[in-house]
């Protein structure tokens, strides 16, 4: 564990204690207070992400750190989309769970050394590819843990709010198109860069895995509906594991090295 004694990583820190302090208001119904603190911690995270992206003067999302550190600025507004538009809650479960668990590796796993971008990254792509995927896996993990509810039996007791199960679905209808636009592009950064659309490469071959998981889910959704709703659930929850599969293991293994090595 290494903690950073620095702007950005008391940013880091400053957001992540805002994000459980909401969480705890939240959970107390204490909505307006937790709402207010939530936001601040939105805020909070708006201010580390402008101080890195000066630090190595282009859009941070590099690395693992600037990725996570990305993630955790993201929850706020899908969290304040989904109850909104979508008739989603969960706020507390996004800002203590969500938010505090991806901003742990930013602040104590991942360094922090500026980088420059290397010539690999240097495309008009780099930015929309990335953005893509990294609100399509901040938005399904909402959508996992929506399902999870439904797992471990719980039911909405907010009569404002659409049940859990419906709640993942409607999430992952949100989550899933982004998914497949990073997927595409990637395949068309992946011609431009390597002459190939795809090289079976592990950092594309779990992305894959993780958008036909969700196919699949979508798939057996449409056939059953709400028949099986743990069913349902286990495979949005399967599709999160797939998507941590793909962030985790295939960038940090080395038995996974390929011509995503760099990222």
């Amino acid at each position: 564990m290494a903690i950073k004694f620095t702007l950005l990583g008391g940013l880091i820190y400053l957001a992540m204690t805002c994000y459980l302090a909401a969480a705890v208001l939240l959970a107390a119904r204490r909505k307006g207070l937790g709402q207010g603190v939530y936001f601040l911690g939105f805020v909070v995270m708006i201010a580390a992400f402008v101080v890195r992206w000066s630090e190595v003067e282009h859009a941070p999302l590099q690395n693992m750190f600037e990725v996570f550190l990305c993630l955790g600025m993201l929850i706020y507004p899908i969290s304040w989309f989904c109850r909104r538009f979508l008739r989603v809650g969960g706020e507390a479960a996004d800002a203590g769970f969500i938010g505090v668990l991806v901003l742990a590796p930013a602040g104590f796993v991942f360094s922090a050394s500026p980088e420059k971008l290397p010539p690999a990254l240097q495309s008009p792509l780099f930015v929309p590819h990335v953005a893509a995927y990294m609100l399509s896996y901040i938005i399904l993990a909402k959508a996992a843990v929506q399902a999870i509810a439904v797992l471990v039996g719980r039911r909405q007791s907010d009569v404002e709010l659409v049940s859990y199960e419906q709640g993942a679905y409607r999430i992952a209808k949100l989550g899933f198109p982004l998914l497949t636009i990073g997927l595409v592009l990637g395949a068309w950064w992946a011609k431009l860069a390597w002459g190939d659309f795809w090289s079976w490469d592990p950092k594309e071959l779990w992305s894959l895995v993780s958008w036909l998981v969700f196919l699949g889910y979508f798939h057996v959704r449409h056939m059953f509906g709400t028949k099986y709703p743990r069913l349902n659930a286990a495979l949005v929850t399967a599709g999160l594991a797939a998507i941590l599969m793909t962030l985790f293991v295939v960038n940090l293994a080395r038995i996974f090295a390929g011509l995503h090595s760099y990222a």
